[in-house]
């Protein structure tokens, strides 16, 4: 078994320490969390391959040269890493100027509809219409609900994301699922 093998057996928090020593070691962090990583900036691109790949990559470098800054708070690395990228993928569309819609899952829009208080049984003209809604959100509204509902991630996973607590995280989410029932009350 050769020496990288060897250290990809141990623990998140070894590696991570291997890697603050010697900069070779954050490669095995890379290998464990790019396709993850990777994943999560091309939905909120819209499928553009390219660009999420060097935002990716850019997501990475900033880790590995801010890795000493890198402190364990009972999170998974990876919460820290989605932070970077989110932060990544808000400055290319500062940068752009340009608004994106949130990638929905079927599956998952019904999950938004039951938080939101909506119906529970939604035609397909019912499902197009939460979409609109969720697309007419703000970019940091329609990010939180994508990292509940779509990426699956805990209140304490977004609040490592967004450096903000797990209770402001939950209340930050609820607050847009009562402003999308609002603005389905309205439409009605």
């Amino acid at each position: 078994m050769g020496r990288t093998k060897e250290i990809a057996k141990l623990s998140e928090s070894q590696i991570i320490a291997l890697a603050k020593k010697k900069k070779r070691y954050f490669g095995v962090l890379y290998d464990r969390y790019f396709d993850q990583i990777f994943r999560f900036v091309f939905k909120r691109l819209s499928g553009n391959e390219e660009v999420a790949g060097d935002i990716t990559q850019q997501t990475f470098m900033k880790a590995m040269a801010n890795l000493e800054k890198y402190e364990d708070r009972g999170l998974p690395f990876s919460s820290w890493l989605y932070r970077i990228a989110q932060n990544e993928v808000s400055m290319f569309f500062r940068q752009q100027k340009k608004s994106y819609s949130v990638s929905i899952d079927e599956g998952r829009l019904m999950d938004v509809a039951g938080e939101a208080n909506l119906s529970n049984h939604m035609s397909m003209d019912d499902q197009e219409r939460l979409i609109e809604a969720i697309n007419g959100l703000k970019q940091e509204h329609q990010d939180l609900l994508e990292l509940r509902f779509f990426q699956e991630m805990s209140f304490k996973e977004i609040a490592e994301i967004y450096d903000i607590t797990e209770a402001n995280a939950k209340m930050r989410t609820y607050r847009i699922l009562e402003k999308i029932g609002k603005m389905w009350e309205d439409k009605s």
